[in-house]
């Protein structure tokens, strides 16, 4: 496991109740993402391949979610502690502790992925392998939810993080990396700070091309 994933893991690990509870709302105070949560949940069902899996899913709030909006969903994060709390606050549902650059999953089988904000913390020169495992998963056709803090200028900057280091990214850099990786971006939004941090909060949906 590489030095930043072991940082994340325990910058998580220590705060799984004030983190979990800063989100128990799942996104009822913040209307955009939860559109776009909804949106996403929209075209995977309407593709028809119901199977979605929520990577870097914390206490499992937006598993939750996706679950009420019609999607046989499950979570997976890289932090334990967070695991078991999922596993409490949402019994009837899957967790795994995993890294989202190895997914426990068959290759083409999901029909779609949620990341919020859990891709942050990967170095910007490791996102396109951890993007490849997303492509690996995901069925042809396939839908990706990536959601992220929105950075100024050409490239992504890092940020001191709460938890642990993280990087924003210019939107159209993240939506070039997708495209790298092989997705076709379908719908963006960037709307309004989400944090006291003052950063604007991006959204990209994207399709695998395959």
């Amino acid at each position: 496991m590489g030095g930043y994933e072991d940082v994340t893991r325990a910058g998580y690990d220590g705060v799984v109740g004030v983190y979990a509870s800063m989100f128990a709302d799942r996104l009822e105070t913040r209307p955009f993402a939860r559109a776009v949560v909804g949106v996403f949940a929209g075209l995977v069902r309407e593709a028809g391949n119901l199977r979605v899996a929520d990577v870097g899913c914390g206490p499992g709030h937006l598993t939750g979610m996706l679950g009420e909006l019609g999607l046989d969903a499950f979570g997976v994060d890289l932090s334990p502690g967070m695991v078991e709390h999922a596993r409490r606050a949402h019994p009837g549902l899957r967790f795994e502790e995993a890294r989202m650059e190895a997914l426990p999953v068959e290759d083409g089988v999901l029909g779609g992925v949620l990341a919020h904000h859990s891709m942050i913390h990967t170095p910007p020169g490791e996102l396109p392998g951890l993007l490849a495992e997303q492509v690996r998963v995901l069925a042809p056709g396939g839908l990706l939810l990536v959601s992220f803090s929105v950075a100024e200028g050409a490239e992504p900057v890092r940020f001191d993080h709460k938890v642990a280091p993280a990087y924003s990214w210019p939107v159209e850099r993240f939506a070039e990396v997708l495209a790298g990786a092989g997705f076709e971006v379908v719908a963006r939004l960037v709307n309004g700070p989400a944090s006291e941090r003052g950063f604007l909060e991006g959204h990209l949906v994207a399709r695998v091309v395959r």
